[in-house]
This record gives C-alpha cells, sequence and structure tokens, in this order.
C-alpha cells in the first residue's frame, strides 16, 4: 500500500467512503485563502481518469460532516434501487463460486469469453451474479502466456466497461451452463456493437 496521501488539487481527502458507481470524500486544507479550510464532494473513475465534482466548501467542519452524511445515505438508497433490478426482473443474483464455472489457465485465450470475476474482488455491494458476469473484449491479460495482466471487459448485464487483472478471473461461464438473461444481454450488446460499427462506416 502507498503511503502517498491522496488529495484533491490543494485539499487532504480525510474521509471516504465509496457506494455503488461513485464515492463521497471529505477534504481539509487549513491553508486555504478563501476561508474554506473544509469540502465535500464526489468522485467518480474509470480506467483512464477520475474526476471530483459537486464540491461544496465551507468553514463549518459539522456543516461538512452533515452533508456528507447526507450524500451518503442518497447514494446508498440509489444503489439499493438500482441493485434490486435483477430481483425484479426474476433473475437469480447469487455469488458464481468456483463450482459454477471452468477454471481457465495460462493456457486459454479469454477474448469473447463470458468471464466471471471472484467475488471477493468487488466491493460488497457488487458481489452478485450480474456484477460478477462479464464480456472479456481485450487487454493483454486476454492473450494465453502473456507477460501483461490487464483483461478489459464490458458487463454483461449493464453494459459497463471495465479493467481488471488476470488474476481477478475466477473462470469462465461456458455457452451451455449460461441462464437466459446471460443469452438475452450478450445478444443486446452484440446488437449495440453492430449499430456502432455500422454507424461509423457510415461516416
Amino acid at each position: 500500500m502507498s503511503d502517498e496521501q491522496r488529495m484533491a488539487g490543494d485539499y487532504e481527502i480525510i474521509q471516504s467512503v465509496h457506494i455503488g458507481d461513485r464515492e463521497i470524500v471529505v477534504g481539509e486544507n487549513q491553508a486555504n485563502t478563501d476561508g474554506l479550510p473544509y469540502l465535500v464532494a464526489y468522485y467518480e473513475s474509470n480506467a483512464i481518469m477520475g474526476r471530483y465534482y459537486d464540491v461544496v466548501g465551507s468553514d463549518d467542519f459539522p456543516e461538512i460532516m452533515e452533508i456528507y452524511g447526507q450524500r451518503i445515505m442518497e447514494q446508498a438508497q440509489k444503489t439499493r434501487a438500482e441493485l434490486s433490478k435483477p430481483k425484479m426482473q426474476g433473475i437469480d443474483n447469487s455469488p458464481i463460486t468456483a463450482e459454477g464455472c471452468t477454471p481457465i489457465s495460462y493456457d486459454d485465450d479469454l477474448h469473447g469469453k463470458v468471464i466471471v470475476i471472484k467475488p471477493e474482488v468487488l466491493r460488497p455491494e457488487y458481489r452478485r451474479a450480474t456484477s460478477q458476469l462479464k464480456l472479456c473484449t481485450g487487454g493483454f491479460g486476454a492473450y494465453p502466456h502473456s507477460r501483461g495482466s490487464a483483461v478489459f471487459c464490458t458487463e454483461i448485464y449493464t453494459g459497463r466497461q471495465s479493467r481488471f487483472e488476470r488474476r481477478d478471473i475466477l473462470g469462465v461461464l461456458e455457452p451451455e451452463n449460461q441462464p437466459k438473461w446471460v443469452q438475452h444481454y450478450l445478444l443486446v450488446l452484440q446488437q449495440a456493437e453492430k449499430q456502432k460499427n455500422g454507424k461509423e462506416h457510415e461516416r
């Protein structure tokens, strides 16, 4: 673990909670010349970059912590509602274990495969099937016997792009073991990719 202090501009991040698709942070800068030594903000990132936004500054620490608490509660409620959708669709969202997939070896090419991410690699709220199952799209780690380890993928249920290490992969979900919802969303992803490629050819 790095001892380097996390910063948001000139503010040192002193509190943070990551829930769902974004993080809520509190920063401190006692040398701030605007008389606002504290801030609260949202933070989001992808495999390439991150950003702080909806920043609120104050000279009142209890006020900042109150806003911080409100944002945590709102984000928790939003995430809870989002994660309840699979259940309403009748999807079995139980975590996938090693027994439910085929292990991979260094000889395996993962391109185009439905891979299963180890539950312990994911944050607690995402340790479920709809968050574990990804379509491998590339990265050096997708090749057999590669020195690289990065694996780029698309989440089958949401279509979100993500990056993992090859060591984060529990196994592959073979076509004959894929439930109907996986087959459905794979088809949706494939159709979206075709439309995207068609528009690029029209340019």
